[in-house]
């Protein structure tokens, strides 16, 4: 297995992508109870199967009613999705955590350099006030490796963050805020501070904290508070190990691991042209030890250089904490 997770994180060819997915898919058939009765109930004859969007992918509600774990590994951490009051959370099953870090540490080189380089603030409030936050994880861990002695997290107290990127700019440090929409809101609304050596990075919705806005209306508002020209987002989720990141235009890429592809809302099983808006499938195999294959129930829309959007969410479907705001 150890082989595998090498070939993993270093594919470098749309090829080797496909020949990893299908040893991914074979050892996820063979060693994950739930989805292995999931494909079984699709009637699929896996010894056809031969490219990876012929792969059948988990709904992602199983996330919240089964224990999806691939092999026989010992829990080293349960994730869970932040929801809104009255939603079941989903729960995703850690066995190796260095499959995580790996990830996420690699993706954020591939996007921004090494943590090395960063002071890193995180404006997080509703995933701070929780133990098991997937995002809390991957922040902590950038700002340990990172080890900078301005690097912090804040939950309400603003002044004292604004204090601090105010003494960040003045002695040119890159810095990275990290923030979940609506403190980012709650915050560039109170407070004015030009930007030259601070990059925002979004990370969530509004979480049923305030009204739902577009989201070039939200970026608008840290615009005129920052003179920045771009604001930077992540698209993650408690399912996955793996992010995406967007330096501008909303448009989303990931790292050669993950790959998004877009299914008709009408058929599940049935892939759309790009350009053309429908459900957002994932394929994230650092989900090695889970289920690297995902339907989830966000919409988007797929660009010629694999690049993606997010376009909200399907009617009557939980509110999510990973950048989700109507466009």
């Amino acid at each position: 297995m150890t082989s595998l997770i090498k070939e993993i994180f270093n594919i470098n060819s749309s090829e080797q992508f496909n020949e990893v997915c299908l040893k991914v898919f074979n050892h996820q058939y063979k060693d994950n109870k739930i989805y292995k009765e999931y494909v079984d109930k699709l009637k699929v004859n896996i010894n056809n199967i031969e490219n990876y969007d012929q792969i059948p992918f988990l709904p992602i509600e199983f996330f919240k009613t089964h224990k999806i774990i691939t092999g026989t590994g010992i829990v080293q951490k349960i994730f869970k999705s932040s929801g809104t009051t009255g939603f079941v959370a989903s729960s995703h099953y850690i066995t190796d955590l260095n499959i995580y870090e790996e990830s996420f540490v690699k993706t954020f080189n591939l996007f921004y350099g090494k943590p090395e380089k960063y002071t890193f603030l995180a404006l997080l409030p509703s995933y701070s006030e929780r133990n098991d936050s997937s995002l809390i994880y991957m922040v902590q861990k950038l700002m340990d490796i990172g080890n900078n002695k301005d690097n912090g997290f804040y939950l309400y107290n603003h002044q004292e963050l604004f204090e601090k990127i105010t003494d960040l700019e003045n002695r040119n440090k890159k810095t990275i805020l990290f923030g979940v929409s609506f403190a980012l809101i709650d915050f560039f609304e109170k407070y004015n501070i030009e930007l030259k050596h601070t990059t925002i990075i979004e990370t969530g919705g509004m979480k049923g904290r305030k009204k739902e806005i577009v989201r070039e209306e939200f970026h608008s508002v840290i615009r005129s508070a920052t003179g920045l020209s771009d604001i930077h987002s992540e698209y993650g989720m408690t399912e996955l190990l793996s992010q995406a990141y967007s330096k501008n235009n909303n448009l989303y890429k990931t790292s050669p691991w993950m790959k998004i592809l877009i299914r008709d809302t009408n058929d599940p099983f049935d892939y759309i042209e790009t350009g053309k808006s429908g459900g957002i499938n994932i394929i994230d195999l650092a989900n090695i030890y889970s289920c690297s294959f995902v339907e989830t129930k966000d919409l988007g829309k797929k660009q010629s250089d694999d690049s993606f959007e997010v376009l909200g969410r399907f009617d009557n479907s939980d509110i999510r904490g990973c950048n989700l705001m109507v466009l």
